[in-house]
C-alpha cells in the first residue's frame, strides 16, 4: 500500500494542456440526475490509455461570451475555461502527499454501480441505430453514454487551499441546493474550496460538516441565489451483491471528469484502516489518485458508495479499490441538514474484539465469524439491554457481522433513537439482546481547555475522557487521564512530540483525572519533566528536561 503521489513526483505527467475531458452536458435538464426510468437504465464505459500515457480529448466548445442563463439554474456561466484550464495545470503540476494518514493510497473519486437483470417489463428498449455512433449495449439493453449523460452533470472537481497546501479531488450533488458530499481527507486541513461543475462553471463553496470518523465531508455551493442543481440519488448500499456490475467517474490526477466500470468486487471489507468504520465496498473499477471522494453509481444512476482510497504499490489503479457505502452518507448529511457540526452516533457500551482461530476454538465456534465483547460498561445500552462479557455478536437487525468492524459500522449507519437488535451466541446457544439507540453521553463535562506555559504539554489542547470524547476522537478505552485532541504548531507539545488522541495519565508524578489536573500540574518549572501517556493502548514513559 503506497500514499498518494508527492507533489514534486518526478513521475508526475507534464505538459499536459488540453481541456477537462468530458463532453458538454446540460446540466440544467429538468431529467438531469434524476431517477433513470426503469425503461431507460444506462451504462457506461470509458476508453483506457496505456500505463504513463494522456490522450488528449477533442475540445469542448467554447461558450458563447454572451450566454444566458442556464436551463433550471437561474445562473449565466462566467467566463471560467481560462480559470478551469489554470486549475487543470495546477492540479497536473502539483500533487499533494496530503492522504498519508490512509493506510491505502488516496483513491480517484468514482461511481460503481450494480446491474441486476431487468424483468420484461423494465428492458431498455432501444439499439444502437437509435443512439448515436458508440452505444455500448449490455444483455438487457443498457446503454452505457445514456447513464454518463444522467451521472455526469452531478459530479464535480474539487480545489482546496489552506494550511495544508493545495490539492484536487471529486464530489457529487446530493440535494438541488448545492449539498455536495465528500472525502474528509480530500478537504482536511483546508479552508478555501472551489468546485468545477461538469459544465465548467465554477463556484466557491463553505464546509459545512467534517466528520473524521467516517472520512466524509459535506460542502454547500455558493451559487446564484435561487439556483438549482441537478442531484445524484442515494441508493441502498446493503442491496450490493458481489458481481454487480459498477461504475466510476472522477477527475485522475486533474485530467478531467473520466469514466471506469468494472464490477462489485466484494463487500465488508473491513480490515483498510482508511476510517474508523470501516466497511467498504471493493471494487476494480479503474481509479487514481485525484478522484477521491468520487461516486459509486448502479445501473439505474443512484449513488451507492464515495470512492475513498486504493491498494497500489505504484500508486495507481490495480483493480482494488474501496468506497465508503452511501447508507453511512445519509445520517452526515441530515446532520448538516440541520446545522449540526458533529454527527452523533448509537453508543454500544462495549469494548469488542475480532476473533482468531484460537479464540473461535476454546468458544467452540466452528468458524472465526463475530465479534467477541470484551468489556461491558455497566452504565452503557448493552449492559441495560443485557450483553455479557464472551458473548459473541454474529448480527445486528439480522444483518450478518463477521467482525469488530462490521459491528461498528452497522451501528454507525443507524439514526440516534429506537431500539436495535443484536443476534449473539451465549455459551454455544443463540440469543437477542435489545440496544438502545442512544448517543454516548458527555459524563463529565469535557471541560476543554489549551495548556499555557513551557511544560511538555504547553500548546496542548486537552479534554476530560467520557464516554462521548472517547467515541468522538477515537481514543484508547481507559477510565483514567485526559484527551490531547489539538496541538498548535510550533509549540513545545509540538515540538516533543504530543499527538492528537494521546491520554495524559500522569506529569511528574501527578496522576491526573482532569484537564484541571494537567493545568495544575504543568504550570511548575522543573529541572526535569516527567511524564506518561496512553497512545492507541500503548503506555509510553519519558523524561524531558526542564
Amino acid at each position: 500500500m503506497t500514499d498518494s503521489p508527492d507533489a514534486n513526483d518526478p513521475q508526475a505527467p507534464e505538459g499536459v494542456d488540453a481541456p477537462n475531458a468530458v463532453d458538454e452536458v446540460d446540466a440544467g435538464s429538468p431529467t438531469a440526475g434524476a431517477p433513470i426510468p426503469p425503461s431507460e437504465v444506462p451504462v457506461f464505459v470509458t476508453a483506457s490509455t496505456a500505463a504513463g500515457e494522456w490522450v488528449a480529448p477533442e475540445p469542448a466548445p467554447e461558450p458563447a461570451a454572451d450566454a444566458g442563463p442556464t436551463p433550471g439554474t437561474g445562473a449565466t456561466p462566467a467566463a471560467t475555461n481560462g480559470a478551469a484550464a489554470a486549475r487543470r495545470r495546477r492540479s497536473r503540476a502539483a500533487w499533494s502527499s496530503r492522504f498519508s494518514l490512509l493506510l491505502v493510497a488516496a483513491l480517484v473519486g468514482g461511481l460503481a454501480g450494480h446491474y441486476a437483470a431487468p424483468s420484461a417489463n423494465s428492458v431498455l428498449t432501444v439499439n444502437a441505430s437509435t443512439q448515436g455512433p458508440g452505444a455500448a449495449l449490455l444483455p438487457g439493453g443498457v446503454s452505457i453514454p445514456k447513464l454518463v449523460q444522467h451521472a455526469l452533470p452531478t459530479i464535480v472537481s474539487i480545489d482546496v487551499r489552506g494550511s495544508g497546501g493545495e490539492d484536487q479531488g471529486t464530489g457529487m450533488i446530493i440535494t438541488s441546493n448545492g449539498l455536495v458530499v465528500t472525502n474528509n481527507h480530500v478537504i482536511a486541513d483546508m479552508n478555501e474550496v472551489k468546485v468545477a461543475l461538469a459544465d465548467r462553471r465554477e463556484f466557491p463553496a463553505d464546509i459545512l460538516l467534517r466528520d473524521t470518523r467516517s472520512d466524509l465531508a459535506i460542502l454547500r455551493i455558493k451559487g446564484p441565489k435561487g439556483a438549482t442543481f441537478p442531484v445524484l440519488q442515494m441508493g441502498d448500499s446493503d442491496a450490493l451483491q458481489v458481481g454487480d456490475l459498477a461504475l466510476a467517474i472522477g477527475d485522475p490526477f486533474g485530467v478531467g471528469q473520466t469514466v471506469t466500470q468494472g464490477i462489485i468486487s466484494a463487500l465488508a471489507r473491513t480490515e483498510t484502516g482508511i476510517s474508523d468504520y470501516g466497511f467498504f465496498i471493493q471494487t476494480d473499477a479503474a481509479i487514481n489518485p485525484g478522484n477521491s471522494g468520487g461516486a459509486l453509481v448502479d445501473m439505474s444512476g443512484r449513488l451507492i458508495g464515495i470512492n475513498a482510497a486504493i491498494v497500489s504499490q505504484s500508486g495507481g489503479s490495480v483493480g482494488i479499490g474501496f468506497a465508503i457505502p452511501v447508507n453511512m452518507v445519509k445520517d452526515v448529511l441530515e446532520t448538516a441538514m440541520a446545522g449540526g457540526k458533529e454527527v452523533h452516533r448509537p453508543w454500544l457500551g462495549a469494548t469488542l474484539q475480532n476473533l482468531n482461530r484460537d479464540i473461535a476454538d476454546s468458544l467452540g465456534l466452528d468458524r472465526q465469524a463475530g465479534a467477541l465483547v470484551a468489556d461491558v460498561d455497566p452504565r452503557g445500552p448493552a449492559a441495560e439491554g443485557g450483553l455479557k462479557q464472551g458473548d459473541v455478536i454474529i448480527a445486528v437487525d439480522g444483518k450478518d457481522v463477521y467482525d469488530s468492524g462490521g459491528v461498528g459500522y452497522r451501528l454507525a449507519a443507524k439514526p440516534i433513537g429506537g431500539v436495535a437488535s443484536l443476534s449473539v451466541l451465549r455459551n454455544g446457544k443463540a440469543a437477542v439482546v435489545p440496544l438502545k439507540l442512544e448517543a454516548a453521553p458527555e459524563r463529565p463535562p469535557r471541560d476543554q481547555l489549551t495548556i499555557a506555559g513551557s511544560s511538555p504539554f504547553a500548546g496542548a489542547t486537552v479534554v476530560n475522557i467520557s464516554p462521548a470524547t472517547t467515541e468522538q476522537y477515537s481514543l484508547p478505552h481507559v477510565s483514567q487521564g485526559v484527551a490531547v485532541i489539538g496541538v498548535q504548531d510550533g509549540s513545545p507539545a509540538a515540538m516533543v512530540g504530543v499527538q492528537n488522541g494521546d491520554v495524559v495519565l500522569s506529569l511528574n508524578g501527578e496522576k491526573i483525572q482532569t484537564t484541571r489536573d494537567l493545568q495544575r500540574a504543568a504550570a511548575g518549572s522543573p529541572y526535569v519533566w516527567r511524564l506518561q501517556i496512553n497512545r492507541g493502548g500503548q503506555v509510553i514513559s519519558s523524561v524531558i528536561g526542564g
